[in-house]
């Protein structure tokens, strides 16, 4: 793939998941949401009305592409009808970017629908890394890559999550969406330390952040998109904006989904907390100059 020299994409603010069950507030109101994250699956279709909804969503606000189905850790051959369909949305809608997940969701051409997690050795890392640059050759462009929740681990690992993320990032070239509830819900699941994980992440590699709500099943924590944000992903988030700036940052809700209001809060909040990083990290570096005192007087 011929690209240009890497940089970061440019922030796009705080938005929200865009989800049918909203369409007619948002066509009502045009709420002030800085942009909105598309499934990418449920616009590869022909024609009608879901292409016609997302055409007047992409005439007022950024979007950017969010896949599940790349499978980008299969064993399975890469599915080239399928990034065909997706290059061709990309093409029509001029997403901010593209992004799926560092999973597997099937193998001998069997979709399991579920987001899988990978083992983290040398022969997975290459695995992937050669298949997300054929990825960007065919779309003409580089994805940003999720990492996703887990309930288990596998005993052949040789490398910690953290690390194996951010090696796939800088050996293939391409973006990370760093979802901040899911390295809570890991690492509560897995016993490591959040703020470890996120040390470990390569700055400039990060292009967006995911916030969403999980449920407490007492000796496990499982990623629902049901609930709130809790309390502890904000406090995480606050840590990752410190660390990596502000990023553009999406909130997903994908059950039990609230009036439109309700998510709309929560990019607020996540606006207001960017807000108050920003102006700290500017106070530090850029003190205020002491006052000079008149001694004359």
């Amino acid at each position: 793939m011929s690209t240009p020299p890497y940089s970061r994409p440019a922030a796009l603010g705080c938005g929200v998941g865009l989800r049918p069950t909203h369409y007619p507030y948002i066509f009502e109101h045009w709420p002030a949401v800085d942009w909105f994250e598309v499934i990418s699956e449920n616009f590869m279709v022909c024609g009608g009305r879901p292409l016609h909804t997302l055409t007047r969503i992409r005439e007022r606000y950024p979007i950017v592409l969010h896949g599940v189905s790349l499978s980008i850790g299969s064993a399975d051959p890469l599915n080239l009808e399928y990034l065909g369909e997706l290059r061709r949305l990309m093409q029509r809608f001029e997403p901010a970017w593209v992004s799926d997940h560092l999973c597997w969701t099937g193998v001998g051409g069997h979709n399991l629908h579920d987001l899988l997690p990978l083992p983290f050795t040398a022969e997975a890392l290459a695995h992937v890394v050669e298949r997300v640059q054929r990825v960007q050759d065919a779309l003409g462009r580089r994805i940003a890559l999720e990492n996703v929740s887990s309930y288990l681990t596998f005993c052949h690992s040789m490398m910690p999550e953290w690390e194996f993320l951010a090696a796939v990032a800088e050996r293939a070239d391409c973006g990370i969406l760093l979802d901040v509830n899911n390295i809570y819900v890991s690492a509560v699941n897995h016993r490591f330390d959040p703020i470890e994980y996120m040390r470990a992440i390569p700055i400039d590699r990060v292009w967006q952040f995911h916030l969403a709500g999980h449920s407490d099943h007492g000796d496990y924590l499982l990623d629902t998109h049901d609930h709130p944000v809790k309390e502890a992903v904000w406090d995480l988030y606050v840590e990752a904006l410190h660390r990596f700036g502000a990023v553009s940052t999406l909130i997903e809700w994908d059950d039990k989904i609230p009036e439109f209001p309700e998510v709309q809060a929560h990019a607020d909040r996540a606006r207001s907390l960017q807000e108050r990083v920003h102006a700290h990290a500017n106070a530090r570096t850029n003190p205020t100059p002491a006052v000079a005192i008149d001694h004359s007087a």
